[in-house]
């Protein structure tokens, strides 16, 4: 049963929140959608956000969001980067460089500055070998507990992940 509380949307978002947060809601959904779909109208334009909600039965749930002008920003430096042949590793890399980091309570945003991540492709950064390497180890053990043979003796480190929302929400 839902209540219309004649509430004002803020006002609402504030009361989601305490039942998410009071534990007197079952389905703490809505008021992460709400939280996470609001977040970036108070940050400034040009970011990509990774925002992960930790769940009460150790899991998390995550979510990516743009401020103002990041989902253009994003896909144009996802064409890019793919274009010049960067990896994950190097994708891992430049997000690094550029990231802020946060937690409060059990929600951590990560916060990924555009511009000069659009700098990095631009100018041909690359992740150093090392971290290459770690990635196509991580690909051999996983390779090898899933029984991937071929993969495991040949372990290949994947294409750009992503910033913008057209490579993210791609499942090839």
């Amino acid at each position: 049963m839902t209540l219309d509380l004649g509430l004002t949307p803020d006002q609402q978002l504030q009361y989601e929140a305490f039942l998410l947060l009071s534990g007197l809601d079952n389905d703490p959904r809505p008021a992460e959608q709400a939280f996470v779909d609001d977040l970036p109208l108070l940050l400034e334009p040009e970011l990509f956000l990774w925002i992960s909600v930790r769940q009460p039965d150790g899991g998390a749930r995550v979510y990516y969001r743009w401020t103002e002008g990041g989902e253009e920003l994003g896909n144009c430096i996802d064409q890019a980067a793919l274009a010049a042949g960067l990896d994950c590793a190097d994708n891992f890399h430049i997000a690094n460089r550029h990231l802020t980091d946060s937690q409060n309570g059990q929600v951590r945003i990560q916060t990924h500055r555009l511009r000069p991540i659009q700098a990095d492709v631009t100018a041909g950064v690359r992740a150093p070998e090392s971290e290459r390497a770690g990635i196509r180890r991580l690909i051999h053990y996983v390779a090898l507990e899933k029984g991937q043979e071929e993969i495991a003796r040949n372990p290949v480190v994947p294409r750009w992940l992503g910033v913008g929302p057209a490579l993210l929400s791609r499942t090839r």
